[in-house]
């Protein structure tokens, strides 16, 4: 199984970059799972602006926090975008660091990396994005949580997105729960574990993550669990789930 073969599944961030590019509005159509996710993204869409942009347990902030999430949820349609890998600005995104490629190495890496959305379902890391605020697993009446659905629509556009490829999962269970694995082939779980064998989360996981990201897509090795088992860290170790 060469490096070309497979998709990376990574978590959205709840910090994400402002404003963006007014020249290409957001609609519900845009990127990679637009035409098969469009009529339940804009289903959501309807709902935040009746919910007011949602309310603070809704998105689970507060302050300015919630104002700026508010103002977002209720301006999405025709919002200026900005490519999702330049949009998610958390801990993950930040140390996968794909800024720092060439533009030939950023362009190829992109269009393997996917990104389970609680407001979009599923987007491509080049795909265009409006700055927004929604969990996977919020949940949103009259629909439930986020994760429960899209759990249906995201999975049918990943089986058919990653047909012949191998699925590195490096999500979190808030969002695998969006994804009915049963129907995916060849997926490889990656967790990361400490040094007693603990699988840990927190802000240093989650860094060794986005390093463990980049590790996946730079490494020359031929096959995907290799490349897994080289992965060097001073905390941590990555192990494939049994």
């Amino acid at each position: 199984m060469t490096a070309q073969d497979f998709v990376l599944l990574l978590p959205p961030s709840e910090g994400k970059a402002e404003d963006g590019v007014a020249s290409r509005p957001w609609t519900a159509q845009l990127g990679v799972f637009g035409a098969a996710l469009e009529t339940s993204r804009t289903l959501i869409v309807a709902q935040l602006r009746k919910e007011k942009g949602g309310s603070q347990k809704l998105l689970g902030v507060s302050g300015a926090h919630l104002t700026r999430a508010q103002s977002s949820n209720m301006q999405l349609v025709g919002a200026p975008c900005l490519p999702a890998w330049q949009r998610y600005t958390g801990v993950v995104w930040d140390h996968l660091d794909l800024a720092s490629l060439t533009a030939t190495q950023r362009n190829a890496f992109v269009k393997r990396i996917i990104v389970p959305s609680g407001l979009l379902g599923l987007v491509r890391a080049d795909d265009q994005i409006p700055d927004y605020r929604l969990k996977m697993g919020a949940r949103l009446a009259p629909f439930g949580t986020m994760s429960k659905f899209w759990n249906e629509a995201i999975t049918d556009a990943l089986v058919a997105v990653a047909k012949k490829k191998t699925v590195v999962d490096l999500l979190p269970n808030e969002h695998r729960a969006a994804i009915n694995w049963n129907l995916l082939d060849n997926v490889v779980r990656v967790d990361l574990v400490s040094h007693s064998g603990a699988v840990v989360g927190g802000h240093n996981a989650k860094a060794a993550k986005g390093l463990l990201a980049h590790h996946l897509l730079v490494s020359s090795n031929a096959e995907v669990r290799r490349t897994v088992a080289s992965f060097k860290h001073p905390e941590y170790s990555a192990k494939v789930s049994t």
